[in-house]
């Protein structure tokens, strides 16, 4: 079972800032379509009906391991 007490949702300007790209670039990544996009980055967790974030443990160990790149 997780421990949901310790998680930590990203949104979108939050991840912008901490990856240092522009919306542009993320929304690329995200994208399957886009020649841009990228599998390894972690997937958007649906918050509401109109509300996206990210957990902040898979972004921070998305960053880790493309510091290792």
């Amino acid at each position: 079972m997780i421990n949901t007490s310790n998680i930590k949702i990203l949104r979108l300007p939050i991840v912008l800032q901490r990856i240092g790209i522009a919306r542009s670039t993320l929304y690329d990544w995200i994208n399957p379509k886009s020649p841009r996009y990228d599998p390894t980055f972690p997937k958007q967790k649906r918050l509401g009906r109109q509300s996206v974030g990210w957990i902040e443990s898979e972004v921070n160990d998305w960053l880790l391991n493309r510091q290792s790149y």
